[in-house]
């Protein structure tokens, strides 16, 4: 068929590669809202001001190191001919001090740890440590990533069954003693409620010298890995929008 118009043509086709001037305005601002709306951190409702957490962790700890403050005491860089393998369980109550804040890979919430541990000694001259520790862990949190990294340090006191009064060379001198613990690792948080984690950690326990000049405090110095969960205690917090 002959097409007898042809600017009627061109008129037609013009029409519908544009849709009228009403139409337009009433789609494209849904579609910008589209474009540049974001979904909510869902780390918020899981990372907040004084949130309450239990965790229950253990770690396997056979490795065998020199202090690693050694050249803060002027002490001698090396390991003892007696080794240990120290096996701790620690129970502890996570007190989330602020909300999430910071700059790019630093930003994160920092929370103060409680803890109570039992830890086993399965090789070494000692057969069991019970301590208490307070300590600090900084979460490093990206928007909506469910893997935090973090790094945290605690310290305490305790009570070992010390071998070196009874003769054992390179055991413990005193059963007073203190703990020094420091480690990295990542968490998985299912939901604001439930999480694992897990990590390396180091392990120092010595009698800071009290034992001393009766007993020298050779200490032990190990580090493994140490895996763990979590709980949140108390009500959820809404999430933010």
């Amino acid at each position: 068929m002959r097409v007898r118009n042809p600017v009627f043509v061109v008129l037609v086709l013009a029409a519908l590669a544009h849709p009228a001037s009403g139409q337009d305005s009433d789609s494209q601002p849904a579609v910008v809202a589209t474009l540049h709306s974001k979904s909510p951190d869902f780390n918020r409702a899981i990372y907040y001001r004084n949130k309450l957490e239990f965790s229950l962790e253990t770690g396997w700890l056979p490795n065998n190191i020199p202090f690693v403050f050694d050249f803060l005491v002027d002490s001698k860089y090396s390991t003892w001919p007696l080794h240990y393998t120290l096996v701790p369980n620690i129970a502890s109550l996570r007190w989330e001090i602020d909300n999430i804040w910071g700059w790019k890979f630093l930003r994160g919430s920092t929370d103060f740890t409680f803890s109570g541990s039992y830890t086993a000694i399965p090789r070494g001259a000692e057969t069991r440590y019970f301590a208490f520790d307070y300590g600090i862990r900084r979460n490093f949190i990206q928007p909506n990533w469910r893997i935090v990294p973090y790094f945290e340090a605690r310290g305490g006191v305790g009570d070992i069954n010390a071998k070196e009064p009874y003769g054992i060379e390179y055991a413990q001198g005193q059963d007073l003693t203190f703990t020094l613990m420091m480690g990295s690792g990542a968490r998985y948080n299912f939901n604001p409620k439930y999480s694992i984690a897990a990590g390396m950690t180091y392990m120092h326990v010595s009698n800071f010298y009290l034992s001393e000049p009766r007993y020298e405090d050779f200490g032990i110095n190990v580090y493994g890995s140490i895996v763990g969960i979590n709980m949140r205690l108390g009500k959820p917090k809404p999430v933010e929008r």
